[in-house]
């Protein structure tokens, strides 16, 4: 295992001191318990919007703590959800009167810890809701997860339900966008080669030189086959066929396509695959209308990519199109 650091026992202590002291202008790192707030939190008035989950798959969700999405952050220990007191914390710290909007990603320990942070958060006069992200159709009979898991589509419901919150939507119409967002995004993941969390200093599946992984999960799970390797139009076929025919997408749907890098994809091989998946959906007569490539949503070192397919309408496009300023996505500020 090679990887730059000190202890794997402190990766995420150290590393939330560095982003802390890198964006201070955009965020607070609170310690005991730890999580992470926006600047000049709480925002008065206005929905806050806390979200959380294991380390390892930035820069989700410290990343998108500031204007126009999160509130606050809840980092765990690397592929570890964080503790009911962490979000307890963070929710109390951000609400600003208006209620808060809990986002989770469909994975037992986060969604069992977030329910029981807020009822706490309840029982002490807070508003809480809730939306479960469940976005993964490579999901069939898991014994990774309960459900589908959250993936790709939580950075889109977080930059959407964000701006809605920005602009003003009470807490009933900022959750009921993050639930429409979930119902009308879907997304699947594949990988050339494994990450290796540093506590264990093993790859979580191996793979030859030949093969890749199909429908991989974000932490390190395998996926629900693996393949000989093929061309990047092969892959990405593989992926939008499933996906498209899960919701499903039809033609004349107008779509946010996105690209999304697992974390050891280099961004010419993610461009290459976005140009392959346009090709793929103008084929079907979808039309994309909007468009994110990178590395948004993580995997620590995994080499692979997911492709995430939102719906769109008027309302979803004004918001995705806002304004926002966090630390991985600026738009407009």
């Amino acid at each position: 295992m090679k990887k730059i650091i000190n202890d794997p026992a402190t990766v995420v202590d150290e590393a939330l001191d560095g982003v802390a002291a890198a964006h201070a202008d955009l965020l607070t790192l609170h310690r005991n318990p730890t999580y992470v707030t926006r600047a000049g939190a709480p925002i008065a008035g206005k929905v806050a919007l806390v979200s959380g989950g294991g380390s390892g798959h930035e820069p989700l969700h410290v990343g998108y703590v500031g204007e126009g999405m999160l509130d606050a952050a809840v980092p765990g220990a690397v592929f570890t959800s964080p503790t009911p007191d962490q979000i307890l914390d963070a929710t109390k710290a951000v609400d600003g009167g208006a209620g808060v909007l809990h986002i989770v990603k469909n994975y037992t320990g986060d969604v069992l810890n977030f329910e029981m942070a807020a009822e706490l958060a309840e029982a002490e006069g807070l508003r809480v809701s809730a939306v479960v992200v469940d976005d993964d159709v490579a999901v069939q009979d898991s014994t990774w997860t309960a459900g589908r898991r959250g993936v790709g589509g939580t950075v889109l419901l977080e930059k959407i339900a964000g701006a809605a919150a920005a602009r003003g939507d009470d807490l009933d119409a900022v959750t009921a966008i993050a639930q429409r967002v979930n119902s009308q995004v879907r997304s699947m993941g594949m990988a050339l080669r494994a990450c290796t969390v540093p506590h264990s200093g093993e790859p979580s599946f191996n793979l030859a030189e030949d093969e890749m992984e199909i429908g991989i999960g974000i932490h390190g799970e395998p996926g629900r086959e693996t393949r000989k390797l093929a061309p990047a139009d092969e892959i990405v076929e593989i992926l939008l066929s499933t996906i498209v025919e899960d919701l499903p997408f039809a033609s004349g749907d107008r779509t946010l396509l996105f690209v999304n890098g697992m974390g050891g994809t280099p961004e010419v091989e993610l461009y290459l695959a976005y140009n392959s998946a346009r090709k793929y959906l103008h084929g079907k007569g979808i039309e994309v209308e909007r468009s994110l490539v990178g590395n948004y949503i993580t995997a620590l070192e995994m080499q692979g990519m997911s492709i995430t397919l939102l719906k769109l309408d008027d309302e979803f496009v004004e918001l995705w199109d806002a304004p926002v300023h966090t630390v991985a996505l600026r738009r407009g500020l």
